[in-house]
């Protein structure tokens, strides 16, 4: 059974008894004496010069609740009717705090205290950072014998329609959880600045599974624990963050793996592993790359997700764990459901919040501010502080925004040329010397990555499956992947076919160009919905 911890205002005059305080109402002590709503602990706050009506309030509460303990906590106020102050002391208490919401049921006591410090516990318990009810207290009727003076207790609504202050405050709380999902960097990109904006009310409010799609380095696994990260501030998720990359599981690891075994379950289980989806219990479970995962282990994952239970290899007796899930994947699940290697069930399960983080590329005006978040990072995990000369950071964004910079891994790509420049910088300053030396040396990289078409022979096995790419020759892959790659970067279909069919548009036995895509798309089976960047956008 949970304990029931009341957080409360000392009443400076509802409180004190004036040598009377048996003889009247008080709220604190008439807190502690409610029919039915035992009080394990009181959390009492105060100001220091109100310590003596604390320590007497204390000593009052032992005489009609001797098992409750009392805890005090001076806050200083200097005007208890500035909303601004009020609510960013009780903000920074909440903070502070360490709630247990599975061991303990928190009542905030709204009876004493100015009529602002009421209205910022509403705010404070409706914006979660405190995980408990209100409760209003209320003298007894008539005339009370000297032992009745417990009045009674509601939970009530407050209507705060009229308190644009606090609006305000609401404002800058939201504006501080989207800087933390992006690391506190001002990315300018509206459309990605947009879709932080809808993370940060879907972590809030929903612990319904996420979906994070995107390229390799796009910044998915960051996202995810910055996520994990705003719902235990908030103390939505007691638990840890779980991170696996299923990309590396196979066979039995993944089953053992994600959920346990028992001793003996298989050749060398030698004693019991409770999983990672148990360790992810009362936390948040991030499944990288779960597009990897095999049938049964997806099967085996809905389960989880949907009954909150699932049973470990060579066991007969289903474990429980209350996890969140976050899932992130670089291919379209859609096709995988299409191909038969993602199952359709798990993903319409996923696909409630699905968001695409856009590759670096296609963010070339967040490329600025990105580049001062990762000078940062190397000044504080090398401890040397390295700066950028004005013509060498000029020379840099020149290159890093042009229309040619690939960046195939994206912010890995960026993060490590960082790296290099900072490294290689003379007496801690990034000269232009250095910067030539560097874009030289991505290029190169580049031009080998193109060369060797990695990505394009990806995108191939992303959209057809890898099985079904083994049955066309080599010469149409090669001409395949290079349409897709068009169709990948254009708006619609009239404007790839242009750009493909720019020399034979002329002559007089070519078709509409629209149409010509049409069709050679349509002898793989595929649409240009399947193989362009703005249907893989929409989320």
């Amino acid at each position: 059974m949970r304990r029931r911890v009341a957080i409360s205002i000392l009443g400076t005059t509802l409180d004190a008894g004036r040598g009377e305080r048996w003889k009247r109402w008080r709220p604190t002590i008439g807190l502690c004496q409610q029919q039915g709503l035992f009080i394990d602990r009181l959390e009492l706050i105060h100001g220091a010069n109100s310590s003596g009506l604390a320590r007497e309030i204390i000593a009052d509460i032992e005489k009609v609740s001797p098992a409750t303990e009392v805890r005090l906590h001076v806050i200083e106020m200097a005007d208890p009717w500035d909303f601004s102050e009020v609510y960013t002391s009780l903000r920074d208490f909440a903070r502070a705090y360490a709630f247990d919401p599975d061991r303990e049921d928190y009542l905030v006591n709204i009876t004493t205290g100015t009529h602002v410090a009421q209205i910022c516990w509403f705010l404070l318990a409706e914006a979660h950072y405190i995980p408990g009810r209100l409760i209003q207290l209320s003298p007894p009727r008539g005339r009370p014998e000297t032992s009745d003076f417990a009045g009674n207790h509601s939970i009530i609504d407050l209507d705060l329609s009229r308190y644009d202050a606090i609006a305000t405050r609401f404002a800058a709380e939201h504006e501080e959880a989207t800087s933390f999902l992006k690391s506190g960097i001002a990315t300018r990109s509206a459309a990605f600045n947009a879709m932080i904006d809808q993370i940060e009310k879907v972590a809030i409010r929903s612990r319904a599974p996420v979906l994070l799609t995107g390229p390799t380095g796009a910044g998915k696994s960051q996202l995810a624990r910055r996520i994990y990260e705003l719902k235990k501030a908030q103390h939505q998720v007691p638990g840890d963050f779980v991170e696996v990359n299923c990309a590396t599981l196979r066979g039995d690891q993944a089953m053992s793996t994600l959920f346990g075994h028992v001793k003996g379950a298989f050749t060398g289980a030698q004693s019991d592993r409770p999983g990672l989806m148990k360790a992810a219990d009362k936390g948040v479970l991030f499944l990288d790359e779960i597009g990897e995962l095999g049938l049964d282990e997806q099967a085996m994952c809905l389960r989880a997700i949907e009954e909150k239970r699932f049973l470990p290899m060579g066991s007969d007796r289903d474990r429980i764990s209350d996890f969140q899930l976050i899932a992130g994947t670089n291919r379209d699940l859609s096709l995988c459901v299409r191909d038969g290697t993602f199952r359709e069930d798990l993903f319409a399960r996923l696909n409630l919040w699905t968001f695409r983080l856009p590759a670096l590329r296609d963010r070339k005006e967040d490329i600025e501010p990105n580049l001062d978040f990762e000078l940062r990072r190397f000044t504080e995990r090398e401890r040397q502080n390295v700066t950028f000369n004005k013509e060498a950071r000029e020379l840099y964004l020149k290159f890093a925004v042009a229309p040619d910079a690939a960046w195939h891994a994206n912010f890995r790509d960026l993060s490590a040329s960082v790296t290099r420049m900072a490294t290689l910088a003379p007496q801690g300053r990034i000269n232009e010397a250095t910067v030539r030396d560097e874009i030289a040396r991505l290029s190169e990289h580049w031009r080998a990555g193109q060369t060797n078409a990695p990505d394009l022979e990806g995108r191939l096995a992303d959209i057809l499956g890898s099985e079904r790419v083994e049955e066309i020759d080599l010469f149409d892959r090669a001409q395949l992947a290079a349409v897709i790659a068009v169709c990948h970067e254009s708006r619609t279909l009239s404007a790839a076919g242009r750009k493909l069919f720019s020399v034979s548009r002329t002559t007089k036995t070519s078709g509409n160009d629209a149409d010509r895509l049409r069709k050679y798309l349509g002898r793989f089976g595929l649409k240009f919905e399947d193989v362009s960047e703005v249907s893989t956008d929409r989320h």
